[in-house]
């Protein structure tokens, strides 16, 4: 966000946080492009978009396999598009998390704000703005309970002002990540990674801080190719 242009275990991870293997991925989230003044346009949902309320396996992993997790927070709604605006039914950390997820096995875990984020991009910003100055943690209404299962996760955001939303301080400081490593990746406008790792490595001071991955949000669509590369790189992909 431009700052004013600016596995699963039973009793782990609850069916409601739980999001299907369809994924957003392909999905029609970024067709319109909206401009300053001249109103926003509206996308089409992704018919495979994120499979809310559809119960996953109980782990899509293969045996032998690293047990991963991806985890991300994703905001629909009003958001920037290179200096304009656009109505996301997906947000573009949604899409970039669906195509991570079907690249590699993980199970998929959605954050949510217990007070969702504003429709409005400027309201959002005001919002985030607050949070970041008074280091507020804003409650996630589908609280994890832990990541004991997991080796490695991929925490996933938008970057809102330079850093990630400060859900993901409350998401991250809520776990133990001792014997973890934490691969970031983001959507983002301006900033790229931003502040990313140092901030994830301030909250976790127990976990190794990866490798991370910047996708502009603008572009998220055509992003496969980077995020393969990205995961060969971590060696989570042959």
């Amino acid at each position: 966000m431009r700052h004013r242009q600016t596995r699963t275990t039973r009793g782990t991870l609850s069916r409601r946080s739980l999001v299907h293997a369809a994924l957003a991925v392909g999905a029609a989230a970024v067709a319109g492009i909206g401009t300053s003044g001249c109103g926003a346009s509206r996308t089409e949902p992704s018919p495979l978009a994120t499979g809310r309320g559809t119960p996953m396996p109980e782990t899509t992993e293969r045996p032998g396999e690293r047990r991963i997790l991806l985890a991300y927070y994703s905001r629909t709604g009003e958001n920037y598009y290179y200096g304009g605006r656009r109505i996301l039914e997906v947000g573009n950390t949604e899409v970039l998390a669906g195509m991570i997820r079907q690249l590699i096995g993980c199970d998929v875990y959605e954050i949510e704000a217990a007070d969702p984020y504003p429709y409005s991009y400027d309201a959002t910003v005001d919002r985030n703005v607050r949070e970041q100055n008074d280091s507020a943690r804003p409650d996630i209404a589908n609280p994890l309970r832990s990541i004991s299962d997991y080796d490695t996760v991929l925490v996933g955001s938008p970057i809102w002002n330079n850093r990630v939303p400060m859900i993901m301080s409350t998401f991250v400081e809520s776990l133990d990540f001792g014997g973890k490593t934490l691969y970031p990746f983001v959507t983002y406008a301006v900033s790229g990674l931003g502040s990313t790792e140092r901030d994830y490595a301030a909250s976790a001071p127990s976990a190794t801080i990866g490798e991370g991955l910047a996708v502009r949000g603008e572009e998220v669509q055509s992003a496969q190719s980077q995020a393969e590369q990205w995961l060969r790189r971590l060696r989570l992909r042959s």
